[in-house]
C-alpha cells in the first residue's frame, strides 16, 4: 500500500457545551478530567446572543483535545461506551466522525460522581494522511486534492478495521 494513503488519527476532541449555567461548567470539566486525567480548557463565547443571556468572553463550554497516544489509548474506551456501535450518519464527507454519549457513566472504567450528577459529552475523532500539512503550514498553504483527501467510506472502513466497529447493523 502506498505509504502516503495511509490513514492515521489526528486527533480526538471531547466537548462539553453547557451554555451561561456555570456550575454545570465546572461539573463538565471535572467530567472530563475525570475521564482522562487531563484539565480541559473552557470554550468562550465571541458573539452576543441576548434572547440566550450570552455575551462575549462569557465561557459556555470546556473542550480537551488529545493527539497521538494518548487519542489512541481513549478511543477504544469512548467506542465501548457506544457498543463498539456507530451510524453511518455519524461520518462525514471529509473523514471526521463525531458521536455523542448521553451519560458517561457508559465509558469503561468511569465511576458515578454525585457531585458531577448525570451528564453527557461529544467526541469528535479527526483522521488525517500524510501530507495533510500543506492545509495547516504558514507558507504556501494549499487545499488539500480531492484524489488525497479522505472519503466517508474510508472513513468507516478505518474505524471498522481498526478498532473492531459495527457500522449500521440493527440488533
Amino acid at each position: 500500500m502506498n505509504k502516503m494513503k495511509e490513514i492515521k488519527i489526528e486527533k480526538v476532541t471531547l466537548n462539553i457545551g453547557t451554555g451561561k449555567d456555570q456550575t454545570k461548567l465546572e461539573k463538565g470539566m471535572k467530567l472530563i478530567k475525570n475521564i482522562t486525567g487531563i484539565t480541559p480548557v473552557k470554550t468562550i463565547t465571541k458573539k452576543r446572543i441576548p434572547n440566550w443571556g450570552i455575551r462575549p468572553g462569557l465561557p459556555v463550554g470546556c473542550k480537551l483535545t488529545l493527539r497521538r497516544n494518548k487519542a489512541l489509548a481513549i478511543i477504544p474506551k469512548l467506542l465501548a461506551a457506544k457498543d463498539n456501535k456507530l451510524e453511518p450518519a455519524q461520518f462525514d464527507e471529509n473523514g471526521s466522525i463525531a458521536f455523542g454519549i448521553p451519560e458517561y457513566i457508559d465509558v469503561p472504567e468511569t465511576k458515578y460522581d454525585p457531585e458531577i450528577g448525570m451528564m453527557g459529552l461529544e467526541i469528535c475523532i479527526t483522521l488525517e494522511r500524510n501530507g495533510f500539512r500543506i492545509k495547516k503550514r504558514k507558507i504556501k498553504k494549499q487545499k488539500i486534492s480531492k484524489r488525497h483527501a479522505i472519503s466517508k467510506q474510508e472513513a468507516m472502513e478505518f474505524i471498522k478495521n481498526k478498532f473492531n466497529v459495527r457500522i449500521g447493523e440493527s440488533e
